[in-house]
């Protein structure tokens, strides 16, 4: 009976350690996914003086000619999954809705967990990066996957690009958005208000070149913060689950040890007093 008392204590004890580590998981989580959502406002207030900016330079740069359709065009789809695990099944979301689609594109994947399950499902991606620890290393992986971008352009005909990412919004499951940032909809940024030409030291041309490459970079940034959040987010979910499992273990364990400890006080009585009998017997003179 000893021994059985020993192993639950030893249970109990595990359990509390384990619940210390998924506690400290589940706070990094939540300040990861904090931050990455204060700096989404940043990156927001960037794209949209962009899109001004765009706006303003569309007005005056000539209609773009007609590209040449002599290659068969292609299409590229980036795809942010999960960095690390221990976040339920999201990466698994963003793969289901993304379909069959990954095997009949170029596939820019970014998460190490993704690249797993990419791998396991059949999928080659033609270009794979992990996601940064940190949020403030969102702003360089944009660069990257933009690089990796324009150097599959440069040898690939492609006309299309879409990336896929998760949305967390309070008091809302997570949801798996796409939306297309090549080529660009000019029509879709907003028209000047403002009559005055702007002062330009390079060719409108150019220019709109130039906003929009920065334009592409704001909004791979603009996923990827999400995606981080998200998966940051799905972390902190899949924690709390577990801190109510062990919640539930720890409480279901303290029973049987409170049940196991009074098996052992009722044996150890019932031991004395068969002792106590024994000795009051033998001590009587026999008759």
């Amino acid at each position: 009976m000893t021994e059985r008392f020993a192993e639950v204590s030893a249970r109990i004890a595990d359990m509390r350690q384990l619940g210390v580590i998924v506690n400290a998981m589940r706070g990094i989580a939540a300040a990861r996914a904090q931050q990455a959502r204060n700096q989404l406002a940043a990156v927001d207030s960037y794209a949209a003086t962009l899109a001004t900016a765009i706006g303003r330079i569309v007005a005056l740069a000539p209609p773009a000619q007609p590209g040449d359709a002599r290659r068969a065009a292609g299409k590229a789809l980036v795809v942010f999954g999960a960095e690390q695990g221990f976040a339920g099944a999201f990466s698994e979301r963003v793969f289901e809705t993304a379909g069959a689609e990954p095997a009949h594109c170029d596939l820019f994947l970014v998460g190490t967990r993704a690249s797993t399950l990419a791998a396991a499902r059949g999928l080659n991606p033609v270009w794979t990066h992990m996601m940064p620890s940190h949020s403030l290393g969102i702003p360089r992986l944009a660069e990257h996957i933009a690089e990796a971008l324009y150097r599959r352009m440069a040898s690939t005909a492609i006309d299309r690009i879409d990336v896929l990412f998760s949305l967390w919004q309070p008091g809302r499951s997570i949801q798996v958005i796409r939306r297309s940032i090549l080529p660009l909809d000019l029509s879709a940024y907003p028209h000047p208000t403002e009559t005055s030409v702007p002062i330009l030291n390079l060719r409108p041309e150019a220019l709109l070149r130039e906003l929009t490459a920065d334009d592409l970079h704001a909004q791979l940034c603009h996923a990827a913060l999400h995606a981080f959040a998200a998966e940051n987010e799905a972390r902190m979910e899949a924690m709390a689950a577990a801190h109510r499992q062990i919640e539930r273990q720890l409480a279901a364990l303290e029973a049987t040890q409170r049940r196991v400890r009074q098996e052992e006080i009722t044996a150890e009585i019932i031991e004395l007093a068969a002792g106590e009998t024994a000795n009051r017997f033998a001590g009587e003179p026999s008759r």
